[in-house]
């Protein structure tokens, strides 16, 4: 499988060239270049929800502090017209030169629009969908692969529990959900092969209702530590700790919410490519379409440990991440998936566009898809 007829591997590549060409000091191009640096940056909900929109808000504070760059953030944007009003506003009347649209439905049809109607602005989304064959050329994706930090949040979590029983709060049953929770099933058992994964689906990104109902009954079904996939994880970071269990974080830093039982959590790593459009930008060089990557190239990172980590497992999770910095892979061959089929029939790469496709739940993960 390809992103729209590019190749992931090539994409990677493309994001890893583009890094490469910031290795001088951020100062050291800026000075050179008197261009300023305009970003505006749209989130579809509050930046301090401890998740995704804090994750993006969290590295455009660091983006705040590099010389010549200029940030202007707009919160609480509906994907609607209105995000298409936000922009324009940014642009228009701040003058920014580089839109970033953090949020899924913005892409298609407003980042597209916009982008065509100024074609000296760059607009760059946070979800791998930009089309090499349709979309201008002004606009572009990134995004990182959160299931290594996943990955190392089951190591942890695998040296943790008691029960052998992780849950995870899940919003939908799509690819991206599906690899993070294999992943944390893959890390944990790395460690302790009699280690589980149960899952509950909410069915919404953000449904704080039930994802307290979830962890609730995952608590009430012997898991100790809990984890999730949805959009602000509070509301199960809180009920785990609230429960005596302990809890491993998504999207930001949940650290704060669980002082007993948090071990660590898979946060996005976006200060590297924000800091990378900005320097290309002042360069007065072209920016990649897409950029992606994980571990390898500085885009992922866990938590750091909290109460909740044993000394084993910290060391444990120390070792895993710099594994997955060299490349070692996740998905080792042959597995099945939890009804018993051959899903993996080998050892795949981690940027492997076959592992795009995951559509099924590995054994040793309770739940189901349908």
């Amino acid at each position: 499988m390809s992103i729209h007829g590019v190749s992931r591997r090539t994409l990677l590549k493309a994001g890893a060239a583009g890094l490469a060409s910031t290795a001088l000091p951020l100062g050291a191009i800026r000075s050179a270049q008197a261009a300023d640096v305009i970003v505006g940056a749209v989130y579809v909900g509050p930046r301090d929800d401890f998740g995704w929109n804090q994750a993006h808000a969290v590295a455009m504070e660091i983006l705040k502090g590099v010389d010549n760059v200029e940030v202007i953030e707009e919160e609480n944007v509906p994907e609607t017209d209105a995000v298409s009003k936000s922009m324009e506003s940014m642009i228009n009347l701040d003058g920014a030169n580089l839109i970033l649209a953090t949020s899924f439905g913005y892409y298609n049809p407003f980042v597209i629009d916009l982008a065509k109607k100024y074609p000296d602005v760059q607009f760059r989304h946070a979800a791998p969908l930009w089309n090499a064959e349709t979309d201008p050329k002004n606009a572009g994706s990134y995004f990182c692969y959160l299931n290594q930090a996943h990955y190392v949040d089951g190591v942890a979590a695998g040296l943790s529990t008691k029960t052998n029983k992780i849950g995870f709060v899940a919003a939908k049953p799509i690819p991206t959900v599906l690899s993070n929770i294999n992943s944390v099933l893959l890390g944990a058992r790395t460690v302790n092969p009699e280690a589980t994964v149960q899952v509950i689906f909410t069915g919404e990104w953000s449904m704080p209702v039930r994802e307290a109902e979830a962890a609730n009954a995952l608590a009430d079904a012997g898991c100790d530590v809990l984890t999730c996939h949805v959009d602000g994880p509070k509301v199960v970071i809180e009920t785990a700790e609230a429960r005596g269990v302990k809890s491993c974080g998504h999207n930001a830093s949940q650290a704060p919410l669980a002082p007993n039982g948090f071990i660590t959590g898979a946060e996005y790593k976006w200060e590297t490519i924000y800091t990378m459009y900005a320097d290309l930008l002042a360069a007065g060089e072209e920016l990649p379409n897409f950029v992606a990557g994980g571990y390898h190239n500085d885009m992922v990172r866990n938590t750091p440990y909290g109460a909740g980590a044993t000394p084993e497992a910290v060391k444990a999770a120390d070792a895993a991440i710099e594994a997955l910095k060299a490349e070692e892979p996740i998905y080792v061959g042959p597995l099945k998936d939890n009804k018993g089929n051959v899903v993996i029939d080998k050892t795949y790469d981690n940027y492997d566009p076959f592992l795009d496709g995951m559509n099924y739940l590995l054994e040793g993960v309770s739940g189901s898809i349908t």
